[in-house]
């Protein structure tokens, strides 16, 4: 028989051995939902710390395999995580057993397959790559048709073909992955220890909390540095590569020259941010911080205040009605208090300060953006040739988007709150690259202050992100971080915050049926609504039921999987913010 001969042999003997052993794991699990495109084997539920967390046990390496089949096998064996990816280690040789560190990343695929190169027995596992999830759990989101080659060297061990060079990480399909991981917040402060921000990871589901804490060491994702304070100080880490839960109490052990050079206050901090970040664990009581494993206590005096988590905004809202700027809630209308007419300017998509009564307008061209507070006509604060949606932030700065004077896209804020009249308002200017020729459509600041939502479109394509804003010591806006971007089946053009993690956006169109999404921090798909006509704004409040859209023939509030009829008069309504 011919070495093509033997190979079709071999590769039947897989495909019988894979059939059968497939048919094991129908017959243990039951009911049980398989990933179609995981590794063969069985899976078993429970885990410590999340009893829903399932454990593959992969295949281990089948007699007279071909490299191929002991390459693409190897990677399916990554989803057995268990004993250190014991299965998978048998496909590699004894040096690349010990040399291989599989949590340094994962490669999440859509489709895979082994392409032979030019090179006798090195070959290529050629990805389309779904998302990249690095050592801190930090996801990145890849457009389809993104393609990776992983190098893969085989030689053989005895008779039997093994992997003797290949990077370090796996390699797992996507359904897999949506079964073995699980998207976690871990928390961090905005710089006056104020406010809680999330900071989503992935991690495999029962291998969490010591990786929640490497990760919240590691410091904020890069869309967040410099725009979110820890209080762990740079440098401190684990003692002891495990975070042990004993009787609901998580042991943090950190080394302890970094931790008993703090303050009482930043240690109360750590347990703080700690707690939050361990919220998700149910077997997570409390947490001890520990150094090289003794007991540090940490005291109370009452002088460090919880953060605030998921800063609420207050049940009103701004909007335009009759040509001037009127408070919307309980399905009333009522004017401003105390605020001079603007009717004459044509006041479009307003914004309210969450903090005080000062308020923000474009006209109806948008090109102007006004402010106004009680006592005080409205002043222009920037003209341009079109401009977003103002929203407000820290500090009551208000903030629009809109080409400057030479054409580029520019960010914009200003604090006009507690300015007397004919006094000049405060301003900053920000021209981040990676804005450069793109149309803002949306810039809504996030209720905790600290980071940006930002539809922005170029040549028919739309991107949905999030942004650090990075500020100078006295909260003076000065830089704009590389966002993320979050995935949306719609080109939507504007968006609103709905909590500390989700975002609802939407493209409005008058003459048809537009169906908004919710787009979360803590998944890769978006989230439908129910679609409706006409629909032309959107708004939001605390969570998902506080969702208002505005179409000609009114408002109307999201009511479970429709929405409710509201108001009449009033448009481009919009929470404080």
């Amino acid at each position: 028989m011919g070495h093509a001969g033997r190979l079709r042999q071999q590769r039947e003997k897989a495909r019988l051995t894979a059939s059968l052993l497939v048919l094991m794991l129908v017959l243990v699990a039951g009911c049980a939902r398989i990933p179609t495109s995981g590794p063969v084997g069985k899976s078993s539920e429970g885990s410590a710390g999340n009893l829903s967390a399932p454990v593959f046990l992969p295949a281990a390496p089948q007699p007279g395999a071909s490299p191929e089949t002991i390459i693409d096998y190897f990677y399916r064996a990554g989803s057995g995580y268990e004993d250190d990816y014991a299965v998978a280690r048998q496909y590699l040789t004894q040096a690349s057993s010990v040399a291989w560190k599989p949590d340094q990343r994962a490669l999440v695929y859509r489709e895979a397959r082994v392409v032979a190169t030019g090179t006798e027995n090195v070959y290529n596992y050629e990805l389309d790559v779904a998302y990249t999830v690095d050592v801190d759990g930090i996801a990145t989101q890849s457009p389809k048709g993104t393609i990776e080659n992983i190098p893969v060297t085989v030689t053989q061990v005895d008779g039997e073909w093994r992997i003797s060079a290949i990077p370090n990480g796996t390699a797992i399909a996507e359904e897999t992955f949506k079964v073995i991981y699980g998207a976690y917040p871990i928390y961090f402060y905005d710089p006056t220890f104020t406010f809680a921000v999330p900071d989503v990871r992935w991690f495999i589901r029962n291998k969490t909390v010591k990786a929640m804490t490497s990760a919240l060491l590691a410091g904020p994702a890069p869309y967040l540095r410099g725009a979110v304070a820890s209080a762990f100080p740079s440098g401190i880490r684990l003692a002891r590569e495990s975070v042990p839960v004993v009787s609901g109490a998580a042991q943090v052990d950190l080394t302890a020259k970094e931790l008993m050079e703090t303050s009482p206050e930043d240690r109360l901090r750590m347990q703080m941010q700690l707690t939050l970040t361990f919220r998700s664990q149910p077997d997570v009581v409390n947490v001890e911080l520990r150094a090289d494993q003794d007991l540090v206590r940490v005291e109370d005096n009452g002088a460090v205040l919880p953060p605030v988590q998921d800063k609420s905004v207050p049940s009103r809202q701004i909007a335009v009605s009759g040509n001037e700027l009127v408070r919307y809630e309980n399905n009333r209308v009522s004017p401003l208090p105390d605020m001079q007419p603007v009717s004459s300017l044509t006041p479009r998509l307003p914004a309210e300060s969450p903090v005080s009564q000062t308020a923000a307008f474009l006209n109806d061209s948008r090109t102007t953006l006004y402010s106004i507070s009680p006592g005080q006509p409205a002043r222009a604060l920037t003209t341009r040739s079109v401009l977003s949606r103002p929203s407000f932030g820290l500090n009551e700065w208000v903030w629009s988007a809109g080409p400057g004077a030479a054409g580029g896209t520019e960010v914009v804020a200003f604090r006009p709150a507690g300015i007397a009249e004919g006094a000049s308002v405060p301003a900053v200017t920000l021209s981040p690259a990676w804005l450069a020729r793109r149309t803002v459509k949306e810039f809504r600041i996030s209720r905790e202050g600290v980071r940006a939502l930002v539809i922005s479109e170029q040549n028919g394509n739309t991107r949905v992100q999030v942004t650090g804003i990075i500020r100078a010591g006295d909260g003076t806006p000065r830089e704009l971080t590389p966002p993320i971007t979050l995935a949306t089946d719609g080109n939507p053009d504007q968006g609103a915050w709905v909590n500390d993690t989700t975002i609802a956006v939407m493209k409005g169109a008058p003459a048809s049926n537009v169906t908004p999404e919710l787009l979360s921090l803590t998944s890769g798909q978006p989230q439908q609504l129910a679609p409706w006509p006409g629909l032309v704004a959107l708004s939001a409040g605390n969570g998902a039921e506080e969702i208002y859209a505005q179409s000609a023939e009114g408002i109307f509030q999201r009511l479970g999987n429709g929405w409710s009829p509201q108001i009449k008069g009033p448009v481009d309504p919009s929470f404080p913010g």
